[in-house]
């Protein structure tokens, strides 16, 4: 296999057996994610003044000994569980939540996520294979979709951390004998099974199968594949700080700026923030997109204009969704967003020419309120643009569905069209403004009437919509 290759890997995987009897292992560090869980634990560690010099010292030390060294992770290990002594369960696990959501989530190779769903399309066994400790890796496997989880575990006594180890640091030999376990217990056949990983310490582990596929190797790893023919891939790394990156999303602002100042300036000579709406939506997207080096791939885009006005509900991942929304639609329609968006330098002028309604998410009664008007537009022929997640998600995972977007479709009697944001958060992730280049890729899929939904059957009504979403981002339709 070509190195980079990652069609032909996931050709290999849809030409394998299908069933669970084969196994799908995945180390985490550097091989799921572009980096190392630990260094974003301490980072949140550091920020909350959690970790005192001493401690900071040994762990460097530590570092350097496991990584310039080629010495083992246990110590390294035993430190960092060992600062950890006394801290709650839960709140360890609570931490490991927030930063999978800040840190980790952006830190997932995209082409991952092919590669696993790749294995669940042949209903494999997907098994991530790790060192890291069960709070480090356990966001990140329920939102990649991992049910069986080999880690290092940690002693807890009455519900507190004892600072010790409880059982095997999975490195080398016992990450190894721990698969070699967990086959042997579920009857999966590893003589027909796939290993990834990405270090010289995986060897023994990538072994234990008959297709190791070293993924993003590091140069021990590699001279092993090369020594052992085992086919290598390096995945795309996902968006980072570089010099390009900065010039990319600096360009693409400027552009965006250009065309809300064309947009404004028309609609002040017309005096018609319609006309403002429309070149800005229109032509402030286009060039921010072309400035960017980002093209978008829409399949469905008869349906835009199949039926209007409409409530268009969309999946929302970046900031991006903005321009996306904006390059789509392009007129006659208006938005709600959250509250805190109202003063946002780059959202602010958009929400302005949009006359979009703020929504204070801490208030129920204000919520509904702010509605009112996107209610009323709705009803006088305006489209409403609305996420039904209610916030950006860190990670491609759909989130539960609010009913805001329904309830108003139901009242205005206009249908609803579901527009599906496929790699959004791949190129701008959440909650970090750089851009990266490449292709986005949009479904829309036909309007759904919503004239015999009622009160009573709007649940169903909502769960109906977002398994359109799941199914779509399954599997992709095509022009």
């Amino acid at each position: 296999m070509a190195m980079n290759d990652i069609d032909a890997l996931i050709a290999e995987i849809e030409d394998s057996p299908a069933g669970g009897h084969i196994g799908a292992f995945f180390d985490f560090d550097g091989t799921l994610i572009d980096g190392y869980s630990a260094v974003a634990f301490f980072r949140e560690r550091l920020r909350r003044r959690q970790v005192n010099a001493r401690q900071l010292l040994d762990a460097a030390v530590q570092t350097i000994n496991v990584e310039a060294r080629g010495q083992d992770v246990d110590r390294l290990m035993e430190l960092g569980v060992g600062s950890l002594a006394g801290t709650s369960e839960d709140d360890v696990f609570a931490m490991g939540a927030r930063v999978f959501e800040a840190q980790v989530a952006h830190m997932i190779f995209p082409q991952a996520r092919l590669l696993l769903a790749a294995h669940r399309r042949r209903d494999h066994t997907i098994v991530m294979a790790s060192s890291a400790t069960s709070f480090q890796v356990a966001a990140a496997a329920e939102d990649l979709g991992i049910d069986h989880v080999l880690c290092t575990q940690v002693e807890v006594a009455d519900g507190l951390l004892t600072g010790r180890v409880d059982g095997p640091i999975l490195w080398g030999p016992n990450k190894a004998a721990a698969v070699e376990s967990f086959a042997a217990s579920h009857g999966v056949d590893l003589a027909k099974s796939f290993a990834y990983g990405n270090g010289g310490e995986d060897e023994l582990y990538l072994s234990t199968v008959g297709n190791p596929r070293p993924l993003n190797p590091d140069g021990d790893l590699q001279k092993v594949a090369t020594q052992r023919q085992w086919p290598v891939v390096r995945l795309q790394r996902p968006v980072r700080l570089t010099p390009q990156s900065v010039i990319r999303t600096a360009a693409a602002l400027a552009a965006a700026g250009t065309g809300v100042a064309v947009g404004v300036g028309m609609g002040v000579l017309n005096r018609s923030r319609r006309t403002a709406l429309e070149l800005t939506a229109s032509v402030g997207s286009d060039l921010a997109f072309a400035a960017a080096g980002i093209t978008m791939e829409v399949v469905g885009q008869e349906n835009l204009w199949r039926q209007r006005p409409a409530v268009f509900v969309f999946n929302h991942q970046s900031q991006l969704d903005v321009l996306i929304l904006g390059s789509l639609l392009r007129q006659d329609f208006t938005g709600v967003a959250k509250k805190e968006l109202q003063t946002d330098p780059f959202f602010a002028p958009l929400g302005w020419l949009a006359d979009v309604a703020y929504v204070d998410r801490t208030n129920t009664d204000q919520a509904k309120k702010a509605l009112a008007p996107a209610l009323e537009a709705l009803r006088n022929g305006r489209s409403l643009a609305m996420a039904p997640e209610g916030t950006r998600s860190a990670t491609p995972r759909l989130g539960a569905f609010k009913k805001g977007a329904f309830h108003l479709a139901m009242q205005a009697g206009v249908p609803m069209v579901p527009v599906v944001i496929r790699n959004a958060g791949e190129l701008m992730p959440a909650h970090v403004l750089l851009l990266d280049s490449g292709t986005l890729q949009v479904a829309v899929l036909p309007p759904v009437s919503t004239k015999k939904w009622t009160q009573a059957n709007l649940p169903k009504q909502v769960a109906k919509v977002r398994d359109m979403f799941l199914a779509t981002m399954q599997d992709w339709p095509q022009d």
